[in-house]
């Protein structure tokens, strides 16, 4: 079992570079399915979410081939539909963007039910409704979605019922290659949809629109491979940003798109941090004292419903009371007591939660409760005298590429530790 041991206290200094971003890179991943041919992905990074969509999509029959640390050959010609190993699916959420890209090429697809951090419900309801008008006929039985068709999935126009990433990507993968022209109305507009857009275009793709909730596809007979970079992961540059802010430090944080970091920069200056912008950087340096604010997570080009643990980990040092409002997850509060563990006065009260700042926190022992909540009890660490232990690190290792070295380049006293397991004591015992 690894650990993760922060000895906090020390501010952040320095520069830092950003890797690609997961949630960009993983629907692209699996877009390649639908190219008969070779894709070069550049910017990808190092991180377990990554290992195992190579790993399912070598599973069913595509060439896999390293070319440096972030750049990956991907050749999906032999693949063949539902033949993806249910252990493996289930190990992470991202793999049911193989659905839309096996019910693209092949109009059938057979992949097991995803896995992922469990904050909550998120249902696949507008996937399957979306699949369905694409003329899919969906049954969801033993474990697995399936999908069948009559041959290719036929363009039409989709409005879904609420604005949902997963879906908008799925479906736009699965109308690539669709007979006809389909139109996604309420479709979401994260920059991760308009970098698959990209991707697929520069596949020979015919999208318009992503970026905006209208999104249209004149579906083409097939993609041809490219060379295409991912971009820049914004949730990891945000969560160095508010790393610096929590230690009372000053670091500049490269390879990013600043226009995404816009919500967070805003209430990051609310709480008195001066942020400066470069074309493909940011300069963070705290204030004087963290300020109080006030946060509710809302879909881009809102507050991301991603940074919210790490904003509630900065804001149990700020003075007065701070509220945050989740508006996308009902569940993502299971870092709170994780928090009050090293001291924090904060508390849930039904989609918000309540931060009483100002009272010193202590180092505890501390679980990494999902992602975004291991890099909040991380962040607190980091900003607190004495040496904490963070456990169930493989959270983190879902969608942080490097994270203990990155913060040491900072300063940050950080490692990673391989201790004994528990329960394997126990049967040595």
């Amino acid at each position: 079992m690894e650990k993760i041991i922060v000895n906090g206290g020390t501010p952040l200094f320095g520069q830092v570079e950003i890797s690609g971003f997961k949630n960009a890179a993983l629907p692209i991943i699996y877009a390649c399915v639908l190219v008969k041919g070779k894709c070069i992905l550049e910017n990808i990074p190092a991180i377990s979410d990554i290992t195992y969509s190579f790993e399912i999509l070598s599973g069913i029959g595509a060439k896999i081939r390293m070319i440096d640390k972030t750049t990956y050959e991907v050749d999906c010609t032999d693949v063949e539909p539902g033949k993806s190993e249910y252990d493996l699916v289930r190990k992470i959420r991202g793999s049911y963007y193989l659905l839309g890209a096996e019910f693209g090429r092949f109009g059938k697809a057979r992949v097991g039910f995803p896995g992922g951090c469990n904050f909550g419900v998120r249902p696949i309801d507008q996937h399957i409704k979306g699949f369905e008008a694409l003329g899919g006929r969906v049954s969801t039985e033993g474990g697995y979605i399936e999908i069948e068709s009559d041959g290719r999935a036929v363009g039409t126009n989709i409005f879904f019922d609420v604005s949902s990433v997963g879906a908008t990507l799925n479906i736009m993968i699965a109308a690539a290659t669709a007979e006809g022209t389909t139109i996604i109305e309420n479709a979401a507009r994260e920059p991760h949809i308009v970098d698959c857009a990209n991707f697929l275009n520069t596949c020979g793709a015919r999208i318009s629109g992503a970026g905006s909730d209208v999104i249209k596809i004149k579906g083409v007979s097939e993609l041809h491979g490219c060379t295409y970079a991912v971009i820049p992961d914004m949730i990891e540059a945000g969560s160095f940003m508010v790393a610096a802010v929590a230690t009372h430090g000053a670091v500049k944080i490269t390879n990013v798109i600043p226009k995404h970091l816009e919500s967070i920069s805003a209430k990051l200056e609310e709480t008195g941090a001066i942020i400066e912008e470069f074309d493909d950087a940011v300069m963070v340096t705290a204030g004087e004292k963290i300020r109080r604010t006030s946060v509710k997570t809302l879909p881009y080009p809102g507050f991301p419903t991603d940074m919210h643990p790490q904003m509630s980990a900065l804001l149990c040092h700020a003075e007065g009371t701070s509220y945050i409002n989740e508006s996308i997850f009902e569940n993502r509060f299971r870092y709170v007591e994780e928090l009050k563990r090293m001291g924090a006065k904060i508390k849930v009260d039904g989609r918000t939660v309540v931060i009483e700042g100002g009272a010193p926190l202590t180092p505890a022992p501390v679980i990494a409760t999902d992602l975004r909540g291991g890099i909040a009890v991380m962040i607190a660490a980091l900003a607190t005298p004495g040496k904490t232990e963070i456990s169930e690190i493989k959270l983190i290792d879902r969608g942080y590429d490097d994270i203990c070295g990155k913060l040491r380049q900072l300063g940050a006293d950080i490692v990673k530790v391989t201790v004994p397991d528990e329960d394997e004591e126990l049967k040595a015992n």
